[in-house]
């Protein structure tokens, strides 16, 4: 695992310093141009592996190099600088906007690719760097969580970290819906598909043996084999055909789809797309929605799907509305909302929760502290936990206080963790507790009381509030006390005027 290989994680710290240092200052950028220098290394390795496998098969082999040998790694990673430079920027990225359908989808990705180091010498040692990393000798997970390590980043850089949630608020998502071998998994505004990478991992954990499972420091599971999916099928649906996300920033599904094959994935269903458009008419097929959809993206009214009832221009409650067509009836959601789409008394404020409790099991509310997404946004956020489908009875929720981090921008770890305890309450909030009835942070709440009260899911409506009595001395004896402190201030005052000689 990367977090105990020092010598991977020195070598991917010194290719960000590389680019950073070498002018590409912005960290989606470079990331995505690492992406692109990774794969063209992985792609080499892959078609020489295959190359082998047909042979030992006595199989015909045709090589997604044939015709453009001088587009393999090896060959232009040994010219010199400048020539290299020229050689990747108007030959090796023209044929990879060229490779067609017939390879991974995503090669279609780079159809609009661009090459943007600026520098030979930068390019050389970004090259030395990734020969040294030897990905393709590295299991799956290592890959993966190389990869993952870079993404990282994205959160220290200092900007376009709103892209990313943070990783063990998508893990606790997932686990909250909980996601099965053979559901069909979305991410509707999917960015670096961290949900979708989370909840293939999340399924391959839960069938793979235990004795083979390892866990690293953070409760990450390793070496996920998934060996108890006997079915063959049910194993290709999940590497083929589970997961699906859309984002309408190109360079996002360019990197998101490149996060998912180095976790094992091969034909990442990545698209481009604004699911909140008119191009955009996915309904009822998916059985797992996990998001965390832009709260406050430019939105061009035209454009928008006549699909939607809920009459806005906020895509936080558009999104709220899409999620529930895109479920199948039984399907199971998660999403982090801003706390307005809680409470908001506009029309497609209540339109938009009326949904989630009449049409839906609205099943729980989280309530997170406003500092999980800093340094980059102060919001306070909630998940909303339903189904499609079903009855509101009452609603679950609980009144996160700490993450596990420091809420100030340095979001330093802290003993303050209220996950664990939230994912085992979840677990068990249909039996008997009894350590929930001495638990504060939590409050069920019956949708009677909810829809008396114009649908409002803001937990501070439903939480008690506990009053400590204060005791205050009796009148005379405070005008006592007063009375007294001015006699001395008048002495105070009256001894400095003697000192001043006034």
């Amino acid at each position: 695992m990367l977090t105990n290989s020092t010598t991977l994680k020195q070598k991917i710290d010194a290719l960000w310093d590389k680019f950073w240092s070498g002018g590409i200052s912005n960290p989606l950028t470079a990331i995505e141009q690492m992406s692109y220098l990774i794969f063209l290394k992985r792609l080499e390795d892959n078609d020489n592996t295959n190359a082998a496998m047909a042979k030992r098969r006595n199989e015909k082999f045709i090589s997604v190099f044939k015709g453009n040998e001088k587009c393999r790694w090896s060959y232009w990673s040994q010219l010199p600088g400048d020539q290299m430079l020229k050689h990747i920027r108007d030959t090796v990225f023209e044929f990879l906007r060229n490779l067609g359908s017939e390879t991974s989808t995503f090669t279609q990705h780079m159809q609009d690719a661009y090459f943007a180091l600026p520098k030979a010498s930068l390019l050389q040692e970004a090259v030395s760097i990734i020969d040294d990393l030897h990905i393709t000798e590295q299991n799956i997970d290592v890959q993966g969580d190389l990869y993952e390590y870079l993404l990282g980043q994205l959160a220290t850089a200092g900007k376009n970290g709103q892209f990313r949630t943070p990783r063990h608020i998508i893990r606790m998502m997932v686990k909250l819906v909980d996601p099965k071998i053979g559901d069909r998994v979305c991410d509707p505004a999917c960015g670096t598909s961290g949900f979708l990478f989370n909840a293939y991992m999340h399924i391959l954990e839960q069938n793979t043996s235990k004795d083979v499972l390892d866990y690293d420091q953070e409760g990450i599971p390793h070496h996920l084999i998934g060996d108890k999916i006997t079915d063959k099928k049910l194993f290709k649906f999940l590497k083929t055909h589970a997961l699906t996300g859309y984002d309408f920033d190109s360079t996002m599904t360019r990197i998101g789809a490149m996060n998912l094959m180095l976790h094992g994935i091969d034909n990442p269903n990545i698209r481009y797309t604004d699911t909140l458009s008119k191009s955009y008419n996915d309904k009822e097929i998916y059985d797992i929605v996990l998001a965390n959809p832009p709260f406050k993206g430019s939105i061009d009214e035209t454009d928008v799907n006549p699909r939607f009832k809920t009459k806005t221009k906020k895509t936080e409650l558009l999104f709220v509305e899409l999620i529930y067509d895109l479920l199948v009836t039984g399907g199971r959601a998660a999403v982090i909302v801003p706390d307005g789409v809680l409470f908001g008394t506009s029309t497609a404020h209540i339109d938009v929760r009326k949904i989630l409790i009449d049409k839906c099991k609205l099943e729980g509310i989280i309530s997170m502290p406003s500092g999980v997404f800093k340094p980059y946004a102060g919001v306070s956020t909630a998940i909303v936990v339903f189904q499609k489908g079903g009855i509101t009875d009452n609603v679950w929720f609980y009144d996160m206080e700490g993450d596990g981090f420091t809420l100030d921008d340095k979001r330093n770890k802290s003993d303050k963790n209220d996950i664990p305890d939230i994912i085992k309450q979840w677990q068990n909030r249909h039996t008997p507790n009894p350590s929930r009835e001495g638990n504060k942070k939590i409050v069920v709440v019956d949708v009677k009381d909810i829809k008396a009260n114009k649908y409002d899911l803001s937990i501070s409506r439903y939480k008690a509030v506990e009053y400590e009595e204060v005791v205050y001395e009796k009148p005379d004896v405070i005008m006592e006390k007063v009375l007294k402190y001015e006699t001395e201030i008048a002495k105070d005052i009256s001894e400095i005027k003697k000192y001043l000689g006034k």
